[in-house]
C-alpha cells in the first residue's frame, strides 16, 4: 500500500500543501509567504516526478491498476506543474485585490493541478471521473473568484455547462461498463479485441459521449461555449492557466482512453473521421469568432478553440495510422510549445491591464511600442509564435502535426490547417499593429509604464526564452515527446 501511495507523490504534495494553505489563510496574511509555499509545493511536485522517473518506478501501477506512473504521465505532471507556477507568479494583482482569500486562491490552484496530474496517469474510468471532478470544481470557483458581474457570469456558465459535460461523460462511461463489464482501460481493450464484433454501434455511441465530455475540457468546438465568458470573467492568470493546463490534460486523457482502451482496428476508422471533422470545425469556428473580438482575453479564448482544432489533427492522424507515433508525439510537442507561448502572451496582458485600469480592449494597446517597448516586443513575439511563424515553438509544432497528417493520408486536413493558420494572422497581428503602428489618442498615455515586479519579470523571461529555445532547438523536446508516447503505443 505504501508503494502505491508513493506513486501518487506528485499529486499528494499539492493536495497536502493545498489543505495547509486553507488553514494557514486564517492566520497568515503575508502574500509572499503564501506564494512561496505554493511555489515550493509545485516545485516539489516536479522534483517528485523526476525522482519517480529516475529511480525505476516508470511503468509501475498502483491501487489495482487504476493509476500508472509512466513517461507519458510524468511528461504531463511536469508540464502542468510548470504552468501552475507561472500562473501563481503573475497573480500578484489578483491577490492584492482579494486580500482576505489569498490562501483559498492558491489552494484551489494546487487542487486543480493535482486533479489534472491524476487525470494524465489514470487508467480506470472511475479514477478519470474523480480526477476530472477534482479539477473542475476547483476551476469553477477560480473562474468566478472575482465577485463582479463578469466573474459571476463566467463562473456560472462554466459550472452549468461543465455539469452537462460531466453528465454526458458519465453516460459514455456507463455504456462502456455495460458493454465490457469493466472500467479498467486494459480490460476494456481486451474485451473489444476479442468480443467487440457486432457491437460497433454501441461502442461508437459511447465514444461520442466521451469525446463530448473530454472535448469540453479541451475547448473543442462545438463544446467550447464556456470558454469566452470564463476567460473574460476569470482573473487573467487563471485564464492563462485554463488555456494551457486544462487543454493539456484533456488531450492527455483523450490519447490514453482512445488509443489504450478503444484503439482496436475495428474502431480506428471511425475515430479518424470524428476527430478530423472536429478539427475542421474547431479551427474555422475559433478563428472566425476570434477575428471579431476587441477584447484580447476573448480573442485568445476563441484562439484556443482554433488551437484545439490544430491539436485534433494529431488525434485524427493517430487513428488513421496506428503504427506511427508521430501523431501523439506531435500533440505533446505542440502542447508544450503552446503552453510557453500562451503563458508569455498572458503575462504581458496582465501587466498591460494593470496599467490600463483593468481594460483588455485591444484599442488601448495603441502606442504601447513607445510606452513600453520590451513588453510590446515580448507580446508581439508570443503572438507571432501563436500564428506559427519561424523561429518559434508553435511553428515546429504545426510542421510536426501537418507532416503527420500528410503521412497518414490526411493531406486535406493539413491544407485546412494551413489555411486557418493564414486566417489566424488577421487577428493575432491586430495587437501588434496597435502597439507599433497606431498612435495613442491621448499623448499622456505614451508615458513609460512602471517597472513590473521581479516575479512577473522572471516569469515573462522564462516563458519567452522557452518559446525561442524550443523554436531554435526542437530536438530535445521532440525526443521527450516521443519517449513519453512510447508508453501508450508500445
Amino acid at each position: 500500500m505504501l508503494s502505491d501511495v508513493n506513486l501518487l507523490g506528485p499529486e499528494l504534495v499539492l493536495l497536502v500543501v493545498g489543505g495547509f494553505l486553507l488553514i494557514a489563510d486564517l492566520f497568515i496574511k503575508d502574500r509572499r509567504l503564501l506564494m512561496g509555499t505554493t511555489l515550493a509545493a509545485l516545485l516539489g511536485s516536479i522534483l517528485y516526478s523526476a525522482v519517480l522517473l529516475t529511480e525505476g518506478h516508470v511503468g509501475s501501477q498502483g491501487f489495482g491498476g487504476v493509476h500508472v506512473v509512466d513517461k507519458f504521465a510524468i511528461f504531463f505532471q511536469i508540464l502542468l506543474a510548470g504552468a501552475a507556477m507561472a500562473a501563481v507568479l503573475v497573480s500578484t494583482e489578483t491577490m492584492q485585490r482579494t486580500p482576505s482569500r489569498r490562501g483559498e486562491y492558491l489552494a484551489l490552484i494546487l487542487f486543480s493541478t493535482a486533479g489534472l496530474q491524476l487525470l494524465a496517469g489514470s487508467r480506470d474510468l472511475i479514477m478519470i471521473f474523480i480526477a476530472l471532478e477534482l479539477t473542475s470544481i476547483s476551476q469553477y470557483i477560480l473562474v468566478g473568484f472575482y465577485k463582479d458581474r463578469w466573474g459571476s457570469e463566467g463562473g456560472l456558465k462554466y459550472l452549468l455547462t461543465g455539469a452537462v459535460a460531466s453528465a454526458v461523460l458519465l453516460y459514455g462511461m456507463a455504456i462502456l461498463l455495460g458493454l465490457t463489464g469493466s472500467t479498467n482501460l486494459s480490460e476494456i481493450a481486451s474485451y473489444i479485441a476479442w468480443q467487440g464484433d457486432g457491437k460497433e454501434d454501441a461502442l461508437i455511441l459511447a465514444a461520442v459521449f466521451l469525446i463530448a465530455g473530454f472535448g469540453f475540457k479541451a475547448a473543442v468546438a462545438p463544446f467550447q461555449m464556456w470558454a469566452p465568458d470564463a476567460y473574460t470573467g476569470a482573473p487573467t492568470p487563471i485564464a492563462a492557466y485554463l488555456s494551457v493546463a486544462s487543454k493539456a490534460a484533456a488531450f492527455a486523457i483523450l490519447i490514453r482512453v482512445f488509443f489504450e482502451a478503444l484503439g482496436d482496428d475495428l474502431l480506428a476508422e471511425h475515430w479518424k473521421t470524428i476527430f478530423a471533422v472536429l478539427a475542421t470545425i474547431s479551427m474555422f469556428v475559433g478563428n472566425f469568432f476570434a477575428i471579431r473580438q476587441n477584447n484580447i482575453k476573448r480573442m485568445l479564448a476563441y484562439s484556443s478553440v482554433a488551437q484545439a482544432g490544430t491539436l485534433m489533427i494529431g488525434l485524427a492522424a493517430i487513428s488513421a495510422d496506428r503504427g506511427e507515433l508521430l501523431g501523439a508525439s506531435g500533440i505533446l510537442f505542440y502542447l508544450a510549445g503552446y503552453t510557453v507561448t500562451n503563458l508569455a502572451a498572458f503575462t504581458v496582458i496582465v501587466l498591460i491591464a494593470n496599467q490600463n485600469g483593468g481594460s483588455y480592449d485591444i484599442r488601448k494597446y495603441a502606442g504601447l511600442g513607445k510606452k513600453s517597448p520590451w513588453l510590446s516586443i515580448v507580446l508581439a513575439f508570443a503572438l507571432i509564435s501563436l500564428i506559427g511563424l519561424p523561429p518559434t515553438a508553435v511553428f515546429f509544432g504545426k510542421i510536426y502535426l501537418f507532416e503527420t497528417a500528410v503521412q497518414s493520408g490526411l493531406a486535406w486536413l493539413a491544407v485546412i490547417g494551413t489555411v486557418n493558420t493564414l486566417i489566424s494572422a488577421a487577428y493575432y497581428l491586430r495587437p501588434v499593429k496597435a502597439m507599433f503602428i497606431d498612435t495613442a489618442e491621448d499623448e499622456a498615455d505614451e508615458t513609460s509604464m512602471p517597472r513590473p515586479s521581479n516575479s512577473v519579470l522572471a516569469t515573462m523571461g522564462l516563458v519567452t526564452a522557452g518559446v525561442l529555445v524550443i523554436g531554435l532547438h526542437p530536438g530535445l523536446l521532440i525526443n521527450a515527446a516521443e519517449a513519453a508516447v512510447s508508453a501508450i503505443f508500445s
